[in-house]
This record gives structure tokens, sequence and C-alpha cells, in this order.
């Protein structure tokens, strides 16, 4: 635990020296919602009453994460290429921290990137009828879905034999919220793209966190989004075990 704290405060004192890094990550998300919203927010029917940014706002939240993760790929990347993985390894500490100390600077960037989303939705008439304990399910989902996408950046971050090809990766993430009910419900969609955007991980979590903020009961659909995010985060982690184990033999 020692150990991975002091590489964790290492790992987030560069971000501090590098801001552009959290600002980059931004500019994509809030750029999304500002063209949705006032673009073409007054032409989707999304068959709800209140703003548009009010239905939006669960699936850039998880467009926020998906560009942020992209970095802990790119500093992994970095790290391996400059040897601290070599050097750590003649020390006396746990050999799993180094990757830990990754993974939690990467949920705590992500956090705080979307806590800035969050305050520019307020900004541009988000609103939300949600009491603390609904606010806190939201955290915890965010927070979880951080943790399951960070441990699938760790595996190109561990593998790429280019820097491109370690942050690349990121983009079908991305994009993924775009074929979901992040932006327009589903029944909108043609019968095969509809069928894909209804069972995909996307669409049950980004309904959770909307019915969340829209104090609105969550029914079975937070057990599906519980069972997405805690799959692929024991996927993911299994195989950035197995290919940090082989890079490292």
């Amino acid at each position: 635990m020692n150990d991975t704290a002091v590489l964790l405060g290492r790992s987030l004192r560069h971000i501090v020296r590098s801001p552009d890094t959290i600002i980059t990550t931004l500019a994509m998300p809030i750029a999304f919602m500002l063209l949705f919203v006032y673009v073409f927010g007054g032409a989707i029917q999304t068959g709800t009453t209140g703003s548009y940014v009010n239905y939006l706002l669960p699936g850039i939240l998880l467009i926020t994460i998906a560009s942020g993760i992209s970095y802990t790929a790119y500093r992994l990347f970095l790290d391996m290429q400059g040897g601290i993985f070599e050097r750590l390894q003649s020390m006396p500490i746990a050999r799993s921290a180094v990757l830990w100390a990754h993974v939690l600077t990467s949920v705590v960037a992500n956090l705080i990137s979307v806590t800035v989303v969050v305050l520019v939705a307020l900004a541009m008439g988000f609103r939300s009828g949600a009491g603390v304990l609904a606010w806190l399910a939201v955290a915890g989902i965010v927070t979880l879905f951080t943790l399951a996408l960070t441990w699938i950046a760790v595996i190109p971050g561990l593998t790429a034999s280019t820097i491109d090809g370690a942050s690349a990766f990121s983009y079908p993430l991305i994009f993924l919220p775009f074929v979901s009910s992040a932006f327009v419900p589903t029944g909108s969609m043609p019968g095969p793209v509809r069928a894909f955007a209804e069972h995909q991980p996307v669409t049950s979590i980004v309904d959770t966190i909307r019915r969340l903020f829209n104090h609105e009961p969550v029914g079975t659909g937070v057990w599906t989004a519980l069972a997405w995010c805690t799959g692929i985060l024991v996927v993911a982690y299994v195989l950035a075990g197995i290919s940090y184990r082989r890079k490292i033999s």
C-alpha cells in the first residue's frame, strides 16, 4: 500500500505539472455537449420533458472517461520505454504497485474531469432532482466504469509498439456512446442498430445514471449496468496482469 501511495504521488505530480492533459481530455466532451445542446438539440426528440442537456449529460460523462483513459495508456507506455519499470524492479517494492499507481491516477484525473463537465452542464441548464444517495450512486457507477476502462487502457500501454498505438485504442470507446441511448432513444433506430444499441454496456449504464439524475426508479437496469462494469473490470484486470507478467519476465 505504501509503495502504491508513493508511486501515485509521482504520477499525480506529473499531471499537476502538465495540466494540459486534463484540458485536452475535457475539450472534446464539452465540445460535443455544446454542439448537441445548442445546434442539434432543438431537432432531437427524446420523448422526455426538460432540457436536452438533462438527457445528454450521462452519455457525455462516459465519453469524458473514455477520452481520459487514453492518457493512462500513454503515460504507461512512456514509463515502459523510459526504463522506469526496470529500475523499480530492482527495488524492494510490490510489483503491482506500479500498475495500481497508474490506475488510481486515472481515477483521480477522470473524476476531476467529470466534475468539471457536470459544472459546465449546470451552467448550460442541467438540473437534477436527485438526492445525496442518488448522487453517491452516480459517483459509484462512474468510478467503477472508470476503473474498468482504465484496466483496459493498461493492456495497450504495456503491449503497444508505438506511442500512437498505445492511445489510439480509445477511439472506439469514445464513439460507442453514439450507438446507444446516450444521444437519442434507441427506439428511433433501425432494427439491427437498435438491437446492438440496446444490448451493449453503454446503454444500460447511461439509462441508470439518467434515472438517478431524474430521481426515478432504476429497476433492474442498475444490476445490468453493474454487471457490465464488473465483468469488464475483471476481464481487463486479468488480461492486464498477464500482459504485465509477460512484459517483465
